[in-house]
């Protein structure tokens, strides 16, 4: 099969040569190792041909048109990716036109979402929301004060750097992504594979710190950062007051995980609950930003 594929391409008098080498020679490894040098090669030139390919396309977008590269839709929320719903209801808010692209979901950076803009290439949620704010006039924060932004800041990262991973260590190592698999699509030869997948983000746990606490902990050191932001938001309409603004995307972009993607875990009770203004905040975002939300879901659900 290997030579038929390398017949194909075009290596066929490199075989010949190889074969002729290993019977004069007898050094068969060598062989094996150009062989497999021709097929990687052959692999990253086809990967190449078809990337380029790809960029001339998202750069037809057309002038000032964003190309949102991301993970395949869900079957109940737009996203599972919390990132990528944050930086979606910002391109909303901000009505700045995009397209969606499912073909390259990883970036420059190795993260979901980026996006192409202009022929240009924009990785990391937050430093996309603050280059569009800036440069489109977009700045939804710009008329709270100083200690405002500062508190807007501090929620941001303890919803981002904190509540996600709790969220995370339940999503992926305590209910073994059961609902995962519920929620989104996975396609059946990446299954083999989430084992591994779970193992290494056992690992990136460990080494953020939250792996290092029990089951109990982490789910205790959740209910108080969703305590936070029940306290803060009161009955507010939306985080910052009467108006939403920059924080109010990262914070449902949590917060929409918690209510749509995991029908069995401990904080969506709680939101439910003890924090029923934060559901209550999810469905009103939902029916302002996202007015065609089932258009934006999965509904070829396996």
């Amino acid at each position: 099969m290997v030579f038929l594929a390398l017949q194909s391409l075009g290596t066929y008098p490199v075989i010949q040569e190889c074969a002729e080498f290993m019977k004069n020679k007898g050094k068969w490894r060598t062989c094996i190792a150009v062989t497999a040098l021709l097929l990687v090669g052959t692999v990253k030139m086809v990967g190449h041909i078809r990337k380029q390919m790809r960029r001339k396309k998202w750069n037809n977008a057309g002038k000032d048109v964003a190309v949102l590269h991301m993970f395949r839709r869900g079957y109940f929320s737009p996203n599972l990716s919390p990132f990528v719903m944050k930086l979606e209801m910002y391109l909303r808010m901000a009505r700045i036109p995009y397209q969606i692209d499912h073909e390259e979901s990883l970036g420059p950076k190795g993260k979901s979402p980026w996006i192409t803009l202009n022929g240009e290439e924009i990785a990391d949620s937050q430093i996309i929301m603050d280059r569009l704010g800036l440069e489109y006039g977009k700045e939804f924060s710009a008329h709270l004060s100083l200690e405002e932004k500062a508190v807007a800041q501090a929620m941001r990262i303890m919803v981002e750097e904190h509540l996600l991973w709790c969220y995370a260590y339940w999503q992926y190592i305590h209910d073994d992504m059961k609902d995962v698999k519920k929620v989104v699509k996975v396609p059946a030869i990446w299954l083999p594979f989430m084992p591994l997948f779970k193992g290494y983000v056992k690992r990136a746990m460990k080494m953020q710190g939250m792996g290092r606490h029990t089951h109990q902990e982490i789910e205790e050191m959740g209910r108080k950062d969703l305590a936070v932001l029940s306290i803060w938001l009161e009955n507010k309409p939306y985080f910052m007051g009467d108006k939403p603004t920059e924080v109010d995307c990262a914070i449902f972009g949590a917060l929409a995980q918690i209510q749509w993607n995991s029908p069995g875990s401990p904080y969506l009770k709680m939101i439910e609950s003890d924090f029923s203004n934060l559901s209550a905040y999810c469905f009103r975002i939902k029916e302002k930003f996202w007015p065609d939300w089932n258009k934006c879901l999965d509904l070829h659900q396996a």
